[in-house]
């Protein structure tokens, strides 16, 4: 059974999360530098099986789309291209940052481990993965 991968894309840096392998919890698994996408994607892919790549959609609160689509886009037209025997699924994240921010402070996290974008970033893509979980339970 493969795992789902989750990527919260960012222009300069990327959050990554991934299910195990029965689909039943979303992890946090690390933040890449997004020029370094790509390379890790590959790499994990090699380690562990991946049936399925979620990713965030950006939204404003209108519904409409974001600006950062316009880097969003070139990125997922790249992934669908590379493995196109991998099912992509875009995953609303409106609100997954103010989310994984206040999920940090309940956790009980120090001011200074929360004002870590790459903890940020982290989060955010396993709040991305869990919602995607439970829209599909």
């Amino acid at each position: 059974m493969g795992r789902i991968l989750a990527i919260d894309y960012g222009r300069k840096k990327s959050g990554i999360a991934v299910t195990d392998p029965l689909k039943i919890i979303a992890n946090g698994l690390t933040t890449v530098p997004s020029h370094e996408l790509f390379e890790f994607v590959e790499k994990y892919m090699q380690q562990e099986e991946v049936e399925m790549i979620v990713v965030g959609y950006p939204k404003q609160t209108t519904g409409e789309e974001s600006e950062s689509m316009k880097y969003i886009q070139p990125f997922v037209n790249r992934l669908t291209n590379k493995y196109p025997q991998l099912p992509v699924t875009w995953v609303d994240e409106r609100f997954t940052s103010k989310i994984a921010f206040q999920a940090m402070i309940d956790g009980g996290l120090k001011k200074k481990a929360r004002q870590n974008k790459a903890m940020v970033d982290k989060v955010s893509a396993t709040i991305i993965l869990q919602t995607y979980m439970e829209q599909i339970r």
